[in-house]
């Protein structure tokens, strides 16, 4: 099997098996449940679970859908902008550097049971929902903050900087320069992109808030 699709399919299934520990290790559904009932009777609660149950499936075949798509845009971007740089690198390295670099995020969920397991015992469903492990939106906290500030300071965190610098020491071996010519290159194109995406975010946010 080819090391980027097993790279792929094991970035995939240990998404999806995390999620599922997440889910089981803080009682996700309870709380979801709980969460509900301020809005709906029990029976359409229920009728809404029983849909959810037999349709999960979907989201199975969505998680390696999004994976593979988000890689792709990740890789693209990175391709353009060593193209700006004179830079010819095939884009299969490129998806290959940005599908490894992925499997930092499943760090998250991960770092989210522990403070929730051991930490954080007392929780409701926005605690879990607001959190972000080492992210600036830990030191001002969500209560009190406007509805779209929080995703921007939810993506100041460690784990986005570690993505970053791995990325930048990826392109340097690529390129065969340095790290300091790799983060030249997120800088210029990774970094303008996310904050495109995140003003979008914010964006959308405000006007269906």
């Amino acid at each position: 099997m080819n090391s980027t699709v097993f790279k792929y399919l094991l970035l995939s299934i240990s998404t999806i098996l995390i999620n599922e520990l997440f889910k089981e290790a803080l009682h996700f559904d309870e709380l979801l449940y709980n969460s509900l009932t301020e809005q709906f009777t029990s029976k359409q609660i229920e009728k809404l679970f029983e849909f959810q149950k037999k349709w999960q499936w979907v989201s199975y075949t969505f998680i390696p859908i999004l994976l593979l798509i988000k890689t792709s845009i990740i890789a693209t971007i990175l391709y353009v902008g060593l193209f700006f740089y004179s830079k010819d690198l095939n884009f299969k390295s490129l998806f290959n550097v940005a599908l490894k670099a992925e499997f930092i995020f499943l760090l998250v969920p991960i770092c989210k049971i522990i403070w929730f397991c051991f930490f954080q015992t007392h929780f409701s469903l926005e605690d879990i929902q607001y959190f972000y492990p080492l992210s600036a939106l830990n030191i001002v906290g969500y209560k009190g903050l406007e509805t779209w500030f929080i995703y921007p300071f939810q993506v100041l965190n460690l784990f986005e900087l570690f993505y970053i610098i791995y990325l930048g020491v990826q392109i340097g071996k690529l390129t065969n320069t340095n790290t300091d010519y790799g983060l030249t290159i997120i800088s210029y194109s990774y970094l303008p992109s996310l904050l495109i995406w995140i003003s979008a975010v914010m964006f959308f946010t405000l006007n269906f808030s």
